[in-house]
């Protein structure tokens, strides 16, 4: 069933949108039928399981650590992680910096913005992410490269009100592409999920998270 899941989203999105496999809690064996069917994004939100199947797995999977990220489980993920989507602070972008430039590699990050209306621990607020960008401190990190901004919707069945966050979301990249020092490679816009794709994308999102839509809810 995981290759026709995967076929089904694939021939329904478009062509320039990104699906990023959420493996999280799933076995090898899940990953391996995905990646034969010709996947290679896959999303992992803890580090040593990431790790383990960063290990375990083909060296071409394109890793996305998609959960909130520790400065201090930075260091082991940076030799191979393709792109960390949850960073809300300086002090993790400069960790990130860090790791990367010991690992002679230059490691892609998105910007987590809070717009659900749950409360929430994580993810910077409009204001908080001009500051960053504006910082002489940003403009020093020579081994990160910002590629954009990641958010989640609220957990709702009011289409109007996923539309109106997504469409805030989108906003916001577009606004920050005008000040960020490299606006070429700020190009990506992740949100979405198995529940709110379709919208997300019709909102302008090029990455999809998408977990059991692909691999089925257990």
């Amino acid at each position: 069933m995981i290759r026709e899941n995967l076929q089904h989203i694939l021939n329904d999105i478009p062509t320039n949108v990104v699906l990023v496999a959420v493996s999280k809690t799933k076995p090898n064996e899940d990953i391996l039928t995905a990646y034969d069917s010709g996947q290679r994004h896959f999303g992992e939100n803890k580090v040593q399981e990431l790790n383990q199947k960063q290990q375990q797995l083909p060296k071409d999977i394109n890793w996305h650590m998609i959960g909130h990220l520790q400065t201090n489980k930075v260091k082991y993920i940076a030799p191979f992680i393709h792109l960390i989507h949850g960073v809300d602070s300086i002090k993790l972008l400069k960790e990130i910096n860090k790791q990367a430039k010991k690992n002679n590699r230059t490691i892609e990050c998105l910007l987590q913005f809070h717009i659900a209306s749950e409360q929430s621990k994580f993810g910077l607020s409009r204001a908080q992410a001009i500051e960053i960008i504006l910082s002489d401190e940003f403009n020093a990190l020579n081994n990160v490269c910002v590629k954009g901004v990641m958010g989640m919707a609220s957990f709702t069945s009011d289409h109007n009100q996923i539309e109106e966050e997504f469409s805030v979301l989108k906003a916001i990249f577009d606004e920050l592409k005008n000040i960020i020092p490299y606006p070429n490679s700020f190009d990506c816009i992740s949100m979405g999920m198995s529940g709110d794709y379709k919208i997300a994308i019709k909102k302008g999102s090029n990455m999809i998270r998408i977990g059991s839509t692909i691999f089925g809810s257990r």
